[in-house]
């Protein structure tokens, strides 16, 4: 879990579980560096909130690109997919951070979006992930 001490894990994991507490219609949550590695997961195994951690991290990529391209800057605020019974909500978190929400598809989408951006607000320095250090011998090298 790069970014997060174990301890703060907890805590993140706790937040995701107040957020699904506050609307029940979220399945499951994860927080992930923009890069795509789980910070904290609440309601859905490990295996599974790997996957949304991964998806997620593309999506949002995806997302910045079309925001370059066609906004003229790459910021995204939030991402939306409706899916067949369910509903994937993402939303920029903080400096390299994401919130993935993954909905039954009768949620409302304003309560969800409006209930992940309270969190966002309420706790976003504590979401802020730190850029991973470069591998050694990955730096720039003069011939």
């Amino acid at each position: 879990m790069s970014g997060a001490a174990p301890s703060q894990s907890k805590d993140l994991a706790w937040l995701l579980r107040g957020l699904a507490q506050e609307v029940p219609a979220i399945r499951g949550s994860a927080l992930l560096s923009s890069d795509g590695m789980l910070k904290a997961a609440y309601g859905l195994d490990r295996v599974h909130s790997e996957y949304l951690a991964a998806l997620a991290s593309g999506l949002f990529s995806m997302a910045r690109s079309a925001g370059t391209k066609f906004d003229g800057a790459g910021e995204v605020r939030q991402v939306v997919a409706e899916l067949k019974s369910s509903q994937l909500y993402l939303s920029w978190a903080g400096h390299n951070s994401v919130l993935a929400v993954l909905a039954s598809g009768d949620a409302d989408p304003a309560i969800v979006g409006l209930e992940m951006a309270r969190l966002i607000r309420a706790v976003r320095p504590f979401l802020d992930t730190a850029p991973r250090p470069s591998a050694p011998g990955s730096g720039d090298r003069t011939p």
